[in-house]
């Protein structure tokens, strides 16, 4: 079947499910990162503005208007932020890859000799780093030095519309969770009702995010909670501090 699909078996001794035996780690690990990024920020800005509307009015036109303005204004801002940030990556990326191609051309001996006393620094002996680099160097030299110097793969260079794609769609996706929370249910319950989903739904995105990041759970989900329930907790109570000074 591998053969089917024009792929290798990993080498003997290799774990299938290690992060180097899989293509592009950093394209996906950069859309998956901006996805759980913009869904949190979706369900949090879009929940605070809108439990900030019913804490000044009960009526639902005002929150219904505010929190598609919200929607619509995060998913833009996400989207237009995460493509500045990934463009910056990947133009630095491209600007490295030309570099070292062109040292390669000007200087190859130099540059193999750099590579092999890369190599001596992770512990090889001389004349077992010079074989290494003669050999990486005759395979494909661009990757050998990208890998070893710049941890940069060519064909791995982060999409900054991959990025952007995911970021807006998922903080459209977590914004209209806590607008239709606010704005189904009954006027006495949406308030706390909208608290509990929007904090599922945070539970969610920051023990995922902590799973993407390999980093442990528990600590990721309280700071994500946390930080909602400040969020809610502030916005509502301004909203309701300008209701009873009649403004809202």
């Amino acid at each position: 079947m591998s053969e089917e699909h024009g792929s290798e078996p990993n080498p003997p001794g290799q774990h299938p499910n290690e992060p180097h035996n899989n293509p592009n780690p950093a394209q996906r690990l950069n859309w998956l990162r901006a996805g759980v990024l913009g869904a949190n920020d979706g369900i949090v800005s879009v929940a605070a503005i809108a439990v900030g509307v019913a804490g000044a009015t009960s009526a639902s036109g005002p929150i219904l208007t505010a929190g598609l303005a919200a929607l619509v204004g995060g998913m833009v801002s996400m989207a237009l932020g995460e493509y500045v940030s990934v463009s910056s990556q990947r133009d630095s990326q491209r600007a490295l890859i030309a570099k070292e191609r062109r040292e390669l051309d000007n200087s190859p001996e130099e540059e193999l000799r750099e590579l092999a006393g890369l190599y001596q620094t992770k512990g090889l002996s001389t004349a077992t780093a010079r074989q290494v680099a003669q050999e990486l160097t005759h395979n494909n030299a661009l990757k050998a030095h990208l890998s070893v110097e710049l941890d940069i793969d060519e064909n791995d260079v982060v999409s900054p519309w991959n990025a952007a794609f995911a970021s807006a769609v998922s903080f459209v996706i977590g914004g209209v969770l806590p607008l239709i929370a606010i704005l189904l249910p009954p006027q006495p319950v949406r308030v706390p009702l909208t608290f509990a989903v929007v904090l599922v739904a945070l539970a969610i995105t920051g023990s995922l995010g902590a799973y993407l990041g390999d980093a442990p759970r528990g600590r990721a989900t309280i700071r994500t909670l946390i930080g909602g329930t400040l969020a809610l907790a502030a916005t509502y109570g301004i909203g309701t501090l300008l209701h009873t000074q009649g403004i809202g």
